[in-house]
């Protein structure tokens, strides 16, 4: 008996792509649309960089040449007007950094402190008219500050403290950063209330509560707060330029428009040179905490 053997004759095309890689492979409308999408975020970026880029650009330029050449590539160096915005005004620059620096301490301290206290209060605490107390607090983000503002500065003139730092650091240990509060809210509503209930069975009241066990959980918050309130002071210009009236208390904001009429004329490199320099902190701030500006916003619910 005989057994006939059916052979197969080899193929000799080479391997083929598994069905499933064939499944997976972009189509040229999916390519194209990713070059596109890349293109136009690279766009973006150019647009908004612009600014940036120009005026570091225009802070090594000579007055004369900074707005007939709108190009990014500098063609002198003036490094002069560093030097020379650096002592144009009455004082050095480093005494509007250092005033700056104190608002911003301030400012930050006291955001940390009260709108901390106050989240806590409208999270965790219940007591009578904490539903209109919570609606006043969110009509403290919807309302410009230019409404506010001449009510403001009369209590601080009848208070005798126009021209000082205070009226500018004060207000932040109030909690009238409601923006910051609500925050703050939305992260220790978060918090799983089993850590209270526990900490309240050991012997733990309400000050322990908040200092011990929730405090050092709201670090991406607290972190988030402290990153904001620091780039917001420190741009601020409208309400120092109010309340600081004595060259001596300039912050960075209110000095470097000092520069446009300086004995009468505009020093616009010099002017961009300290801007540049001012920008150097937001830079490094926003460097630092970064990852926790991220943080705190995607976990209480920002995004």
């Amino acid at each position: 008996m005989t057994t006939d053997t059916i052979t197969t004759p080899a193929t000799t095309t080479g391997p083929r792509t598994p069905p499933e890689l064939r499944r997976h492979r972009p189509s040229v409308r999916t390519r194209v649309f990713r070059v596109l999408r890349q293109a136009l975020m690279i766009a973006v970026v150019v647009v908004a960089l612009y600014p940036i880029l120009w005026m570091i650009v225009s802070s090594l330029r000579p007055d004369g040449h900074i707005f007939g050449n709108p190009s990014l590539v500098p063609n002198t160096f003036e490094v002069s007007n560093y030097t020379s915005g650096w002592n144009a005004l009455g004082a050095p620059f480093s005494t509007y950094l250092l005033n700056s620096a104190l608002v911003v301490a301030g400012a930050i301290v006291g955001n940390l402190i009260s709108c901390s206290m106050a989240a806590y209060g409208f999270a965790r605490l219940r007591f009578r008219f904490q539903r209109p107390a919570f609606v006043v607090m969110l009509l403290m983000i919807m309302i410009p500050i230019h409404v506010v503002i001449v009510p403001q500065y009369v209590i601080w003139a009848q208070a005798g403290l126009i021209n000082t730092v205070w009226p500018l650091i004060v207000p932040k240990f109030l909690a009238t950063d409601g923006f910051f509060v609500f925050l703050m809210i939305q992260f220790i509503r978060g918090l799983p209330k089993e850590l209270d209930e526990a900490a309240r069975i050991d012997g733990a009241g309400h000050g322990r509560i908040f200092c011990q066990i929730l405090l050092p959980l709201m670090t991406p918050a607290l972190a988030t707060t402290a990153i904001f309130t620091f780039i917001w002071t420190w741009n601020d210009f409208f309400s120092q330029l109010i309340y600081l009236t004595d060259p001596n208390l300039y912050t960075v904001p209110v000095a470097l428009r000092s520069f446009v009429d300086a004995q009468s004329q505009s020093s616009y490199g010099a002017m961009f040179a300290m801007s540049v320099v001012s920008v150097l902190p937001l830079v490094v701030a926003f460097g630092v905490g970064q990852k926790y500006l991220v943080r705190g916003i995607a976990t209480t619910g920002g995004k």
